[in-house]
């Protein structure tokens, strides 16, 4: 290895090892500490022994932190090839007795062991691994599971979501519990996020791998255990059978049913009615029951213009974007009756309030931005109008009387300014709609 060392740290006289094992390889950066170590320590879980890559000097706070594992410190004056990297990382691994060594990217993308000790090429010597995000998804309908905290739950629901589908594919949002691990062993393939990032990017990452990976159908459920997962081939049947691009399984649509409280249904209610007429909808058949359904399918188109969408929140008012996105686009909407179960344990318990209220800002809010003329302009105009009646009726009584009737005035100014300020900011917003458009 000419100038190259390599430097055994921290372990003991090893004992002769097989060379059926498998290493793994990590390339030490300025900037990948946190993810390299969590590559070391997953490889050590596993039994795989790790060589750490240091380019050149001073050395990296990576290899610093490294040594404090059973690793071995592969010095190389080589700078800036990958290529090379590897190649170093794999002479040292055949050094010793290892047959193969997987070596992520810099960036240590989550390694997919099950994959890629699968795929492993029986003359070779350097493996690039499956990463998470490259897992193989086999089959045209998919299950996507957004999770987060939900360790009680998961792997029944994971269970059986692969009775109806294809594969399943569960993106972990950040969970301090077992949630991933539970989901991997359950069959499904995990991608998970460093930190918890809110339900609507759970879904965006959904959207972009399915996008990526040329999905056809991507059926999305709760991961608590709501959702039957025995309905997922009824929505895939509908959509093939109306050739629609989301179908969403309703409670209140067709056979649907809830054991919703009361209070519940009538917050859900209130929500559908305002989304329905925020996307303009006002015929019942056009209507959209359920707007709040999480049970959803998406077709490869919808998925592919979805991904693309930097407009879906991140929170819970996600499943309203979507439908504003769908239906701006003139995308196929469908639903299908399903029963969707308070009752389960653990059951995701958001509170009904503070959720509802977020949604009817975020229809309010989208109302405001995409119809500015109906929901600015035309009140605006129509509280002017009321503030002039007030003012003549202001100025009559004082003509006719000789007192001045304050609150009159001051309603008259009120509805007044409102009423300006409102129709000239529809009018501003309009313009920039169609200025930008």
């Amino acid at each position: 290895m000419s100038s190259d060392q390599i430097e055994q740290v921290g372990s003991q006289p090893q004992e002769e090892v097989q060379p059926q094992q498998v290493a793994v390889g990590v390339i030490a950066t300025e900037d990948n500490t946190e993810n390299a170590l969590r590559t070391i320590v997953r490889a050590n879980e596993r039994g795989h022994d790790v060589f750490v890559l240091q380019p050149g000097e001073p050395e990296m706070e990576t290899t610093r932190l490294a040594r404090q594992f059973d690793v071995d410190v592969v010095q190389t004056s080589a700078s800036g090839d990958l290529e090379r990297y590897k190649e170093e990382l794999a002479i040292a691994a055949s050094v010793r007795d290892f047959e193969s060594i997987i070596v992520p990217s810099p960036d240590c993308e989550r390694i997919d062991y099950d994959e890629t000790l699968s795929d492993l090429d029986e003359t070779g010597v350097q493996v690039d691994p499956v990463t998470e995000r490259t897992a193989k998804l086999s089959g045209e309908t998919v299950v996507g599971i957004p999770a987060y905290n939900e360790a009680q739950s998961i792997a029944d629901v994971v269970y059986e979501a692969r009775r109806h589908a294809d594969s399943v594919l569960v993106v972990d949002d950040g969970s301090s519990d077992e949630t991933p691990e539970l989901a991997r062993e359950a069959g499904a393939v995990v991608i998970e996020h460093e930190r918890n990032q809110g339900y609507g990017q759970a879904l965006k990452t959904l959207f972009s791998e399915a996008a990526d990976r040329n999905i056809g159908v991507l059926v999305i459920i709760d991961a608590d255990g709501q959702h039957d997962p025995a309905d997922i081939p009824r929505l895939a049947r509908k959509m093939e059978a109306d050739e629609a691009d989301l179908v969403i399984g309703s409670r209140f649509a067709g056979d649907g049913d809830t054991n919703a409280p009361v209070y519940r249904r009538f917050g859900l209610w209130v929500v559908n009615t305002l989304t329905n007429l925020s996307m303009g909808v006002v015929r019942s058949r056009s209507r959209v029951e359920d707007t709040q359904s999480g049970f959803r399918a998406y077709d490869s188109k919808l998925l592919e213009s979805l991904a693309r969408d930097d407009e879906i929140g991140d929170q819970m008012s996600a499943s309203t974007d979507i439908l504003y996105h769908a239906h701006e686009n003139n995308f196929e909407i469908e639903e299908v009756g399903t029963t969707i179960d308070y009752e389960v344990e653990d059951a995701s318990s958001h509170n009904p309030v503070s959720h509802g209220l977020n949604l009817v800002n975020n229809i309010l809010k989208t109302v405001e931005r995409q119809r500015p003329i109906s929901v600015l302009g035309v009140p605006g105009f129509t509280s002017t109008i009321v503030g002039i009646g007030f003012g003549y009726w202001t100025f009559s009584n004082f003509i006719n009387s000789g007192t001045f009737p304050i609150g009159l005035a001051v309603a008259s100014v009120f509805f007044a300014l409102v009423g300006i300020f409102s129709a000239f900011t529809g009018i501003i917003l309009h313009s920039l709609n169609q200025y930008l458009g």
